[in-house]
C-alpha cells in the first residue's frame, strides 16, 4: 500500500517524470532574449552618470560651436549712418548701411557726436562720386568699406563651397563619428569582458544564446549611438535656425540625413567587431591589445579625411572605403562632387561589409566566451 501510495501520490494521481519540466516556464525565444538584453544595456547606461555627463558635454560642444559660428562667421548689423538729402541716393539698396534721413549737414554731425550714427554721409560736388563721408575722430572703416566700388570678378575653377566651411564640415563629421565609434566601442568591450571576468555570462547564456547575448549588445548600444547622432544634428539644426545660418543650413540639409544613415549601419558593423575581439580575453587590462586594430580601422580613415578633405580623388575613393564612408560620403554630398548614385552605392558596399563583419564577429564572441585565462588565439576563435 505504502508503495501504491508513493506511485499514484498523495490523491491517488499517477505522477509522471515529465510533469516537473511541465511546470517550468518555457525557455524565450529569440526575440524575447534580444529584447531583454538590449532592454538591460539601454537602462544600464543610461543610469551611468559617466555616460549622461560626457553626452551631455558633447551636446554642449555641439552647440556653442554652432552659435559662434553664428556670431563669427556670420555678417555683423548694418552700419546706422546719417544721410544729407540727395547723398541718399549714394547708399539706397546697400544692404551694408542703415541710412537715417537729416536735415542737413548740422543735425548730421550732432547724431555723430551723440553716437547713434558711425558716419555723416552728405553730397559734394567736387567728388568723384558725389558725396562726402565725415566720422567723428577716426575714418569710419566699416561705412567707407560698404561704400567702396568693388570691380566685377571672374573664376576659372570657382570652388562651390568655402575651403574653411568644407574644413569645419570634415572636421565635424569626423569627430562626432570617430567620438561615438570610439566611446561606445569601448563600452561595449567592457561590457563583454566584465562578464566574462565575473562569471555572469555564465549564468545568463543558461538562458539565452550567445548570439542573441551578442544581438542584444548590439542593438541596445546602437540605439543609444544613434539616438546621441539624431539629437545632436538636431540641435544643430535648431541652432542653425535660431542664429539665421539658413543659407548653411540648405546646403548641410542631404549631408546630415547620410551621415545618419551611413552612421547607423557603419556603427553596427564596428560594435560587432569589438565584441567579438573583446571576448577573446578575461581581463580588462587586456582589452586594448585586442581592440586595438578595431580602432585603428576607425582611427586612421579619420585622420585621412581631415587631412585630405581638399583632394577630390582621395576622397573619391576613401567613400566607398566601407570604415570611411560614414564620413566621406556626406562631406562629398556637401561639397557637391558626389552624382545621385554614389551615396546608394557606397552605402550597398557597407551594408555587406556589415553583414560579414557581424558573421565575423558572432563567431569570435561565441568561440571565446566561455575560455577563460589566457587571451584566446585569433586562430582558434574562427575555427571553434
Amino acid at each position: 500500500m505504502s508503495a501504491n501510495h508513493v506511485a499514484t501520490g498523495g490523491r491517488g494521481a499517477p505522477t509522471r517524470s515529465g510533469d516537473a519540466s511541465r511546470d517550468q516556464p518555457p525557455a524565450p525565444s529569440f526575440v524575447d532574449s534580444v529584447s531583454l538584453v538590449a532592454g538591460r544595456e539601454i537602462t544600464m547606461r543610461l543610469r551611468s552618470k559617466a555616460f549622461l555627463i560626457s553626452t551631455g558635454i558633447l551636446m554642449l560642444a555641439v552647440l556653442a560651436s554652432v552659435v559662434l559660428g553664428g556670431l563669427f562667421g556670420g555678417q555683423s548689423e548694418p552700419s546706422k549712418v546719417a544721410v544729407v538729402g540727395a547723398a541718399a541716393s549714394a547708399v539706397e539698396g546697400n544692404p551694408a548701411l542703415d541710412p537715417v534721413p537729416v536735415a542737413d549737414q548740422a543735425a548730421g554731425e550732432q547724431l555723430l557726436r551723440d553716437g547713434e550714427v558711425e558716419a555723416v554721409i552728405s553730397p559734394e560736388a567736387s567728388d568723384p562720386l558725389g558725396i562726402t563721408v565725415t566720422g567723428l575722430d577716426q575714418p569710419p572703416g566699416g561705412v567707407l568699406q560698404a561704400l567702396a566700388v568693388t570691380p566685377s570678378v571672374e573664376l576659372l575653377e570657382p570652388a562651390p563651397v568655402d575651403p574653411t566651411l568644407a574644413y569645419l564640415i570634415a572636421f565635424g563629421f569626423g569627430i562626432v563619428f570617430f567620438m561615438s565609434a570610439i566611446t561606445f566601442g569601448t563600452t561595449i568591450a567592457q561590457s563583454v569582458v566584465e562578464e566574462k571576468q565575473t562569471r555572469v555570462v555564465e549564468i545568463l547564456l543558461s538562458t539565452v544564446s550567445a548570439r542573441a547575448l551578442l544581438t542584444g549588445k548590439i542593438i541596445g548600444n546602437s540605439v543609444l549611438a544613434f539616438g546621441q547622432i539624431v539629437a545632436i544634428a538636431g540641435l544643430a539644426i535648431i541652432g542653425l535656425m535660431v542664429t539665421g545660418q539658413k543659407v548653411l543650413l540648405g546646403g548641410l540639409g542631404s549631408s546630415v540625413v547620410w551621415f545618419v544613415v551611413f552612421f547607423a549601419i557603419g556603427f553596427v558593423m564596428l560594435a560587432a567587431l569589438y565584441a567579438g575581439t573583446a571576448a577573446m580575453v578575461s581581463r580588462s587590462e587586456d582589452i586594448g591589445s585586442v581592440t586595438s586594430p578595431v580602432m585603428m580601422l576607425v582611427m586612421i580613415p579619420y585622420i585621412a579625411i581631415v587631412l585630405f578633405f581638399s583632394d577630390p580623388a582621395i576622397l573619391a575613393i576613401m567613400s566607398y572605403v566601407p570604415f570611411s564612408a560614414p564620413v566621406a560620403m556626406p562631406v562629398r554630398v556637401f561639397l557637391g562632387q558626389a552624382e545621385w548614385w554614389e551615396p546608394i552605392l557606397s552605402l550597398a558596399i557597407l551594408v555587406v561589409t556589415t553583414v560579414v563583419a557581424v558573421v565575423v564577429g558572432e563567431r569570435l564572441y561565441r568561440n571565446s566566451l566561455l575560455k577563460t585565462g589566457s587571451r584566446v588565439p585569433l586562430r582558434e576563435a574562427l575555427r571553434g
